[in-house]
Parts: C-alpha cells; structure tokens; sequence
C-alpha cells in the first residue's frame, strides 16, 4: 500500500514539475515576442539579428536559477545593443558616403 502510494505521490510530483515547466516556457516565448514586437521597428531589416541575440539572451537565462527572472532584462540589453549597432553601422556608413562624395 505505501509503495502504491509513493508512486501516486511521485507521478503527481512529475506532472507539477512538467506544468510548471511548460508554464516557464510559455512566460518566456511571450516575453521574447513582446520584445520582437517593441524593437521590430527599430531594427527594421535586421529583424535576423534581433532573434539571434534574443535566442543568445534566452541560452544565458537557462544558464541561472531563475531564467524567468533574469531573461527579460537580459533580452531588454540585447535588443538595445542590437539597435545600437545599427545605429554606429548607418553612422559609419554615413561619415564614409560623406567623405568619398567629398
């Protein structure tokens, strides 16, 4: 009777741990597509660049205890830093056009 009982406690041990899992999977895709959403605009044609550092900030979150805690912050800095490569990328580009038409 304890045995049976063991495994009844463990297989409802299992299914809170599996549900709390796809529970913190799904909090980060939404997270990760409400930062698409709010930088879409300002990464413009590297949209490919934007997934690639939030997919590198979402690896570093897994890498903690608490990925929910730690990647929206994390994917927030990434996508900034993303924007501001761009930015530095339209500027040179702009200094070089600018000097070539001189």
């Amino acid at each position: 009777m304890i045995m049976k009982n063991e495994l009844k406690l463990n297989g409802l041990v299992s299914n809170a741990c599996v549900n709390s899992y796809h529970r913190l999977l799904a909090q980060i895709a939404k997270t990760k597509k409400a930062i698409q959403a709010q930088f879409r605009d300002l990464v413009a044609d590297h949209e490919q660049l934007l997934r690639l550092a939030l997919n590198e900030a979402e690896a570093l979150a897994w890498q903690t205890r608490y990925p929910q805690l730690v990647f929206a912050d994390l994917a927030q800095e990434k996508a900034q830093g993303v924007v501001n490569w761009i930015a530095r990328q339209q500027a040179v580009r702009s200094q070089t056009l600018g000097e070539v038409m001189s």
